[in-house]
């Protein structure tokens, strides 16, 4: 069965990334376009937008463009019915690499994100004090 022929805009409008990010990813060799147009137009498909998806997760974890590369190249390494065990043993080990990377990010995320909730709390009641100080005044 045939996929569903997507041009940039309608990958643009779909997942919200700008037509400059979605060609940036096809320059970089993440995401490029499964086919083009006679005219040169670029034409995706449903998988290619399951990528961009994927590397939109990857990237507020700061990877990189090598490590969004290694992650999908180990990840089509694991999908492919025909690789050798030996690949796959291979992919799953990359890939756990990176489940540990990310687990490491989340940490120092949710850290950052406690921090900006304790000084929310903290304007939130200078706030409050002083509202309280005016109305008593």
């Amino acid at each position: 069965m045939a996929q569903a022929q997507l041009s940039i805009g309608d990958v643009a409008e779909r997942i919200g990334l700008s037509f400059r990010t979605i060609r940036y990813y096809g320059e970089m060799g993440l995401v490029p376009p499964s086919a083009r147009t006679k005219g040169g137009h670029r034409i995706y498909h449903e998988d290619d937008v399951e990528r961009l998806r994927l590397i939109m997760k990857m990237k507020p974890l700061d990877f990189t463009l090598e490590e969004m590369r290694a992650v999908l190249a180990a990840l089509d390494r694991l999908r492919d019915r025909t690789a050798p065990p030996e690949s796959l043993a291979a992919a799953r080990h990359e890939l756990e690499g990176y489940r540990v990377l990310v687990e490491e990010r989340l940490r120092w995320l949710q850290e950052r994100l406690s921090i900006a909730h304790d000084f929310r709390r903290q304007i939130l009641g200078e706030l409050q004090h002083r509202d309280v100080a005016a109305a008593v005044d």
